[in-house]
């Protein structure tokens, strides 16, 4: 699956924002997915995931209780929304997917996902 990720920009701390990632390709339904987020001089950091099923989501506790992944099969997108950001949400942000079985919980590590999207830039002004 090839993901192309979208929705960055410039926002003020209190504000939402809602990042999408379309998908290409016939894998999508199969595939659990998830965003990531780097900013410079550090490694790529698990943000949140969600079931290829959909049914169940993770999220790291940095955004916990103010994010919310989803996607939509027939759309073939995964979105995070995202409120009440913080300066230190600024990252680029990154969509990730997998093909799995039904019952396989999402990886939070960047080696256990193999498609990824180019990278959407999200600064947060305090």
């Amino acid at each position: 699956v090839q993901l192309q990720a979208s929705g960055g920009g410039l926002v003020q701390a209190g504000d939402s924002l809602t990042l999408s990632c379309a998908a290409s390709g016939r894998t999508f339904s199969r595939c659990a997915l998830a965003w990531f987020r780097q900013t410079p001089g550090k490694e790529r950091e698990f943000v949140a995931a969600i079931s290829r099923g959909g049914s169940s989501t993770y999220y790291d506790d940095s955004v916990k209780g103010r994010s919310t992944i989803s996607r939509d099969n027939d759309k073939k997108t995964v979105c995070l929304r995202m409120n009440s950001l913080k300066p230190e949400d600024t990252a680029v942000y990154y969509c990730a997917a997998k093909e799995v079985i039904l019952t396989v919980v999402p990886g939070n590590e960047v080696r256990w996902y193999d498609s990824w999207g180019q990278g959407t830039l999200v600064t947060v002004s305090s």
